[in-house]
Parts: structure tokens; sequence; C-alpha cells
């Protein structure tokens, strides 16, 4: 039995990893100041004598004794990153500064999850992790992609000046059960519109393309990555590396919620990445042949109950 610290683990992500961890045999604490994250997703973890739940905020130090540290602590969706553009910053800065000072100490392993969101609005198709990216450091959502890169640089340095061992992963669009319904997302809008017959609203022209990964292949991902050997840091991609237009998702959901709704169209967002797919190709072989095991029909099917639900629909 491993004790493992989870940053966000109320969270959409983080409770899947946490439910994930338990399952497995470890002791986990879960870390979360409910910003974004919920105890609704947690609740049924709470009978579990090895699961801890714990409401702080990384920004501000913590102290505790662990085997490894997840640190997923900063809210993922432009609403709520852009709602408190400095509390952003400082949640994926100093939360990074607190969490690898912890590691440092107590000589844990450490796993950041970092963003697709580091490539900006890429140049180059798919994207592979020696890309360093094409981002706006004053844009709308720099507070967010700025955020993290400097995590991810953060970390690089603690590992090289102070030999804490660490794992970066780069997480591409990610959805499933547990999001957080009106977090702004183009998978969550689209249903909840759906299911109540609105107007599906699509940014720009919906000819933009996203790589649409279930949470269940992510959490797969990120057990892997942490399982490795100390001599692999990454930063690695983990994502799904079938790509569709934001048009055909918004159809594809229309379909199998059997709604009435129609598409509309808005203004695309400033920076708003015009594509963003992963190259797997490292993940593959250095996770031990990891690749997304979940169809984009199969995840929306499991996503769409779990809002009708939410919804009393």
């Amino acid at each position: 039995m491993k004790k493992i610290l989870v940053t966000g683990g109320a969270g959409f992500i983080g409770s899947h990893l946490c439910e994930r961890l338990l399952n497995e045999g470890n002791e986990v604490i879960c870390l979360d100041n409910y910003f974004t994250g919920s105890k609704r997703n947690v609740v049924h973890l709470l009978d579990n004598p090895f699961f801890e739940l714990i409401r702080h905020d990384v920004t501000e130090p913590f102290y505790i004794e662990v085997d490894e540290i997840y640190n997923l602590a900063c809210p993922a969706s432009p609403i709520h990153y852009q709602y408190n553009p400095i509390k952003t910053i400082k949640t994926s800065v100093m939360g990074a500064i607190n969490m690898l000072g912890l590691a440092k100490r107590i000589r844990a392993k450490i796993l950041q999850a970092s963003t697709s969101e580091v490539y900006g609005d890429p140049k180059i198709h798919p994207q592979t992790e020696d890309y360093w990216g094409h981002v706006n450091p004053i844009g709308l959502r720099s507070c967010y992609d700025e955020g993290k890169r400097c995590a991810e640089s953060l970390f690089m340095n603690y590992h090289h000046q102070n030999n804490v061992r660490i794992k970066i992963i780069r997480i591409f669009n990610t959805y499933g059960t547990r999001m957080h319904p009106q977090d702004g997302r183009v998978v969550s809008n689209f249903i909840i519109q759906a299911l109540h017959n609105e107007d599906i609203t699509i940014y720009g022209d919906g000819n933009q393309t996203r790589s649409f990964q279930y949470v269940d292949d992510l959490v797969e991902g990120m057990t892997r990555m942490m399982a490795t050997g100390d001599d692999f840091i990454g930063p690695v991609n983990i994502g799904n590396p079938m790509e569709f237009t934001i048009r055909e998702l918004a159809e594809k959901v229309i379909e199998l919620t059997g709604s009435r709704s129609k598409l509309i169209y808005m203004p695309l967002p400033q920076d708003d990445p015009t594509q963003r797919q992963p190259d797997i190709s490292l993940a593959k072989k250095a996770l031990g042949g990891w690749e997304p095991k979940v169809h984009l029909e199969e995840g929306l099917l499991k996503t769409i109950a779990y809002f009708k639900q939410l919804e009393n629909l």
C-alpha cells in the first residue's frame, strides 16, 4: 500500500483518479478548495477508511508524509480559469512550488498534470512533445497557458537542481462523467444544450478540430506514467489522436440524445486553437503500449447518461 496525495482530487479528473488509486489498494489523501471541484464527486469514497478528504488551497503550503503526489489542482475550462486569471496563475505556479517543495522534503515522486494548451494555437500538426508551442503570452488564455508552461519549467528545474523525482504529462481534451455541467467545455455545453432542446452554440465555422479522450483512458495513462522508472520524466502527451471537427461533435451529440436542437454559429473567441491533435507515439512506447480504448460514441453515451441523471431528465 502506498500513501498518495492528489491535489484537485475532488475535481472531474481528480475524483476518477482517487477512485482508481483506492481500487488498487492505496491510501489516498484528496486535497481540494472546491473552486471547480465538488464533494459530490467523491462522496461515494468517504466510507472508505483509506480515503481522506481535506479542504485546502495549494497556493498555501501543505505538510504531509506521502509516497507519491499527483498535482492536478487548477481550473481547466476557459470560463473558470478566466474568472480570476491572477488566481489561476497563482494556482499553477505557487501550487507547483509548494508541491515540489513538499516532494523535495519527503523524497516523494510527483506528477504534474500539464496540458495541451502549452502548445497554444499550434503551427505543427499533430503536436509532438518536442514542439515548443505558439502561445500569446498576454492573451485571455495566457493565465492558464503560461501558468502551466511555468509549472513545467519549475518541475524540470526542481529535478535538475534538487533531484526531485518528477513526471510531466500533457493532457488533451478530456470528457466524461463528473464533468461540471456549466464548465464551458464543448462536450458538456453541447450535451446540456441538446438535452434541453436548445440551440447548440458553435464558435467559429465549426471546422476547427479537437481530439476527445474519455476520462478512463486518461487515468490509465496517468497511473502508467507514475509507475515508470526515474529515467523517464516526460513530458508525454496523453490524449486521443482521433480528430473530429466541432460541427461533427455537435451533430453526433444531437444524434445520440435524439434532440431537436439546431446549430447556431458565434464568433470564435480570442486565441482559440484551430487544430488540436496529439501525437501519442511516445506514450505508446514509454507507457507499455498505452493508447485510448474508449471510442467517442461509447464515451458520449456514458456522459449523456450522467448528465441526464444530474439534470433529472
